[in-house]
């Protein structure tokens, strides 16, 4: 079996910490009183510094202190984040990612640049370079001086080095307050074949001399206080020795083992690997100790749930595994209804039950919260909000949504065009909407919804709607539409998802190049969703994607046409109803009263270039996408199955009308038919019939 690569974990996990530190950073801007979200902001560069030093990211680490530093002031209250601050603390955070993810990349004349920043804003009264000496150094108690200070005593979780904390880097932070004298125990060390490479065995009894409170110790601590033990107890009035200068350290000849003194380590300007470096004044025995406990296997989640990363190649082959499972299942079933044998039917239907089952539980595993996505646009909001200097509130709702992990992925890039489009054309510029008297922030709103068998995202904005005259000049202007054709605001909007077509005035970086929404249009289409569009003028414009829940397994209704069997995504479904004689021999017409509304219908018979005669008692399946509904009519139903989506080959990528295909219980071959397709198909075919009676 094969292992992951350490430093890809690493970087996994990192990843999942900036997107925390990134949402902390954001919040900060809307909530700079937040202490929660500084914490936050704070527990995550902690994390990461430990973590990148544990796996030799040496500048990740140093980088990381530095910011962690500079930003230290904010969590002591001492300034306050604002926007100027949270931008430079976010692009601080694209640095450390660049170093993770592309370290040979990197430009460190751009890092420098940004603690500068940094420093500038965290400390607006010095200059750079005594920010560095003040972060780097703090004074020490000058010789002979009487100081109070602590005595501590620290002892931490085996497992604290695998969940990112470096017990060195908490001791160097611990050095800052003033003089340290730290003795490392080892009598926890266990013999080198018990030993586990990645526990701690190490504790430590401390002295500090400093005069500070325990609060400014508990800061130190803060974040691995479940992880500890932590004894702590004043020190009496005493002599502070004078610290030894670090070049001391280095330069001067050791003492002899035997004409050291007990081991004592004064840690004052050195760091504190340096100290503990320094031989002990007498071999210790290590002492036999028990078997250190198992790595845990799995974290908590934030409610409490615990989760297992796993690779996403394995999930995509056990529902490749379940999707043959369920073919071979219903062939099976097929079998045993054509044969007499009680025992093997039992057997078919129990096989049936627990292939239904496990594909639920696959499927599960696969959905994802639409949260993880929505996350990603808030730094997106938060830069076009600045460089268009336009106010924007950006809220979600769904978050909890779940969709297929496929689904999100292709889900990013039209989400990314549709919301810098609401941006960059929807929302007016500050002097225009205070003149319409409207706020000056403008709004976005993201939200996720369940709807059936269906996942509605929708992406909605408060700014002046779509200008429908604009849109049909341009559309005049590239000869879509001839001059003083007859179209509704609905068939116009949809020029604006056709190659090419920008209303833009100007080419910018955001827009100008017409391809944002044909991008978007093609790609919700391939994952057999559609779009709807509505606008209110002066109010806004809310675009709504309707998506499956999955691209690999749907529930289908199976019917026949001729001697071909077809499958009708079952989600797309509203009723089945018979057609009727007088219906039937009306050849020009084809439309259904449904209820009073006249429902247009395509022979499926007639599409599909069926040879031979319709069965006496065809069937019409009502199909809808969106508000629009159409009738299929088919010569049978069959029923309701489970349909395994295979995708069609590329000699196959200009017929429209099928999304793909499902092979059925006997071995053979059924297409899917595409909802999206036949409903355009239907209303174009409504278009004719209009212009042909006028």
């Amino acid at each position: 079996m094969s292992t992951m690569d350490p430093t890809e974990v690493f970087r996994q996990e990192a990843s999942e910490l900036f997107e925390v530190l990134e949402g902390a950073l954001l919040d900060l801007g809307q909530r700079p009183d937040d202490r929660e979200l500084v914490d936050s902001a704070f527990r995550a560069l902690h994390t990461i510094k430990g973590s990148g030093a544990m796996f030799g990211f040496d500048k990740v680490a140093s980088f990381t202190h530095e910011f962690e530093t500079a930003f230290d002031r904010v969590r002591k209250g001492e300034i306050k984040p604002t926007q100027e601050l949270i931008s430079v603390a976010l692009a601080a955070k694209d640095y450390i990612r660049a170093l993770i993810e592309d370290p040979q990349s990197t430009d460190d004349v751009i890092g420098e640049a940004i603690l500068d920043d940094l420093r500038r804003f965290v400390f607006p009264d010095q200059p750079a370079a005594a920010v560095v000496e003040v972060a780097a150094a703090p004074p020490l108690a000058p010789s002979g001086s009487k100081q109070a200070g602590w005595h501590l005593y620290l002892e931490f979780e085996s497992h604290i080095l695998r969940n990112g904390s470096n017990p060195l880097d908490l001791l160097d932070d611990l050095c800052k307050l003033g003089p340290c004298f730290v003795v490392p125990i080892t009598d926890g060390v266990p013999f080198l074949d018990e030993l586990e490479p990645d526990d701690c065995y190490l504790k430590w009894d401390v002295k500090l001399h400093a005069a500070c409170d325990k609060d400014a110790i508990d800061d130190v601590f803060m974040f691995v206080q479940d992880e500890m033990k932590l004894t702590l107890s004043p020190l009496e009035q005493v002599d502070a020795p004078a610290p030894m200068p670090l070049f001391q350290l280095l330069d001067e000849e050791p003492a002899p083992v035997a004409e050291m003194p007990a081991p004592a380590v004064q840690v004052a300007a050195a760091p504190v690997a340096a100290a503990l470096a320094t031989p002990p004044a007498a071999k210790v025995e290590p002492k036999p100790v028990s078997k250190p406990e198992p790595k845990p296997e799995a974290k908590r989640d934030d409610r409490g749930i615990a989760t297992v990363r796993v690779q996403a190649e394995r999930l995509d082959e056990l529902m490749d595994r379940v999707g043959e499972l369920v073919i071979a299942q219903a062939r099976l079933t097929q079998l045993a209804s054509s044969g007499s044998d009680l025992s093997i039917k039992m057997i078919a239907e129990e096989i049936e039950r627990l292939a239904s089952s496990l594909r639920d539980t696959t499927m599960g595993a696969r959905m994802v919260p639409i949260g993880s996505l929505f996350g990603r646009f808030r730094r997106l909001i938060h830069d076009l909000s600045r460089d268009l200097s336009k106010p924007v509130e950006f809220v979600t709702a769904g978050e909890d949504t779940e969709l297929d992990k496929t689904m999100i992925e292709c889900l990013a890039d039209p989400l990314v065009h549709l919301i810098r489009n609401a941006i960059d054309h929807g929302i007016e510029d500050t002097a225009t909407r205070s003149a319409n008297g409207k706020t000056e922030q403008g709004r976005i709103e993201l939200s996720a919804v369940h709807s059936g068998a269906q996942v509605l995202v929708t992406v909605k904005d408060n700014g002046g709607g779509l200008n429908t005259a604009r849109i049909r000049a341009k559309a005049e202007e590239q000869g879509l539409i001839a001059a003083g054709a007859v179209l509704t605001d609905h068939e116009i909007h949809q020029f604006l998802f056709h190659p090419g077509f920008s209303t833009a005035q100007t080419i910018s970086a955001l827009s100008g190049r017409g391809v944002g929404m044909d991008v978007v249009k093609r790609t919700i289409e391939n994952m057999r969703g559609t779009i709807d569009l509505s606008t209110r003028p002066g109010q806004g414009t809310t675009v709504t994607l309707r998506l499956p829940l999955t691209l690999a397994i749907i529930e289908g209704l199976l019917i026949r046409v001729g001697e071909g069997r077809y499958i009708i995504p079952l989600s797309a479904v509203e009723e089945c109803v018979e057609l009727t004689a007088e219906e039937e021999r009306s050849r020009s017409r084809n439309f259904l009263n449904m209820r009073g509304n006249l429902v247009p219908f395509l022979r499926l018979r007639d599409i599909l270039s069926v040879d031979g005669s319709p069965d006496q008692h065809q069937k019409t399946i009502i199909i809808s996408t969106g508000e629009t509904q159409v009738g299929l009519v088919a010569d049978a139903i069959i029923g309701n199955h489970q349909t395994v989506i295979k995708s069609l080959s590329k000699l196959h990528s200009d017929v429209t009308i099928f999304s793909g295909a499902t092979i059925l219980g006997d071995g053979t071959a059924a297409l899917i038919l595409d909802v999206a397709q036949l409903v355009a198909l239907a209303q174009s075919k409504v278009e004719k019939h209009i212009s042909e009676a006028a």
